[in-house]
């Protein structure tokens, strides 16, 4: 077990990494935290693979366990479906003694956190991600949202669950396309923070790919060291958490104008990261062969890198920008890479994003 510590002061908690895991986490979570009551928050296709595992193991330590569904993707993260979770967790007597548990995505966790930090002002939370994408990146650190239809993560909180656990087998049943949109956020994470691991990535993409074990593990541990390393220097996005949103800007403007049903969100940062290195390359921070090793990279990792024709939808994509959660007195903070390993934040308006890059 590999066990990378998210050091917060008094919420500072384990992100338990191993195969095999889900099957422990039942009596492991009892014995650490006196947990006797959880609600699982998952979706029907993550709930028949994976919801028996778990809930044996919770029956074993005498964990009352209730499971409810949620639709699959972004579909489920609306303050629609977060009442309906409010209706269900009020019939069910829930208390703030009750754990609440995100088994899924990262929708799933989004959504799951979001409901514990606000259900009677907030309740225990546990996550158990299981997509890559949910492993490296949204069920670590804290940051929960539902969408609203002007905009992705608008409605949020900052909450940090108690333990998070990654079990790498789970991904064996994630469909292909799923597991390469996931690999778009490990690969952010070297591009900004760590050039050497970047560089380990473009050596190992292809043992990544195969989901061969050491390389696996180790592609995971990394990104999520990384992510706990930057958020443990700044919860809240104060500063350099903001490093984070590489890519993400287009991203969010992609999936709102595309729609979240025609992209994958690994997908639409795969795109933002190469825009954001050719914004980047314009603005004389990097040459063209960091642009060329982060597309190269990407595309070994089966993420198309070329952004969506906007010629006749560039009013569309400068509003969506401009709805960014980054926006402050109407430019926002855009996260560019200086080098490779570190990446800074301009602040630009919607306007000069598009025209920079292009």
């Amino acid at each position: 077990m590999t066990t990378v510590q998210m050091m917060l002061g008094d919420r500072s908690y384990p992100i338990r990494i191993r195969a095999g895991c889900l099957a422990e986490v039942g009596e492991s979570a009892a014995s650490e935290l006196g947990i006797d009551r959880v609600v699982v928050i998952t979706t029907p296709r993550v709930g028949a693979a994976w919801f028996a595992t778990l809930a044996r193991g919770m029956e074993r330590a005498r964990v009352e366990v209730t499971r409810l569904d949620v639709p699959d993707g972004e579909r489920a993260k609306t303050l629609r479906t977060a009442s309906r979770i409010y209706d269900q967790l009020l019939d069910g007597g829930v208390d703030r003694q009750t754990f609440v548990m995100g088994l899924g995505g990262g929708a799933a966790c989004d959504l799951t956190g979001y409901v514990a930090s606000t259900w009677l002002r907030g309740v225990p939370l546990l996550q158990i991600p299981t997509t890559l994408l949910a492993q490296v990146d949204a069920s670590v650190g804290g940051k929960t949202a539902v969408n609203h239809p002007r905009g992705k993560n608008l409605i949020g909180t900052f909450y940090q669950p108690r333990q998070v656990w990654v079990d790498p087998e789970v991904l064996r049943t994630l469909p292909r396309r799923e597991f390469r949109s996931g690999l778009a956020e490990v690969i952010k994470a070297g591009a900004l923070w760590d050039a050497d691991f970047f560089a380990w990535l473009e050596r190992e993409i292809e043992a990544v790919r195969a989901q061969e074990p050491e390389a696996l593990a180790r592609a995971i541990t990394r990104a999520i060291e990384i992510k706990a390393e930057v958020v443990s220097l700044d919860e809240r996005e104060g500063g350099l958490r903001a490093l984070l949103n590489f890519g993400h800007t287009l991203a969010h403007a992609i999936e709102n104008v595309a729609g979240y049903r025609r992209v994958r969100h690994g997908e639409a940062v795969a795109m933002g990261m190469v825009f954001a290195c050719r914004l980047s390359q314009n603005k004389g921070r990097i040459g063209a062969d960091v642009t060329g090793r982060v597309e190269d990279l990407l595309g070994r990792a089966g993420l198309a890198t070329t952004p969506p024709d906007w010629s006749g939808q560039r009013d569309a994509y400068l509003r969506a920008i401009a709805v960014d959660k980054k926006v402050a007195g109407g430019k926002v903070g855009f996260v560019i890479l200086g080098e490779l390993g570190r990446a800074e934040v301009l602040q630009l308006t919607p306007q000069e994003i598009l025209e920079t890059a292009t």
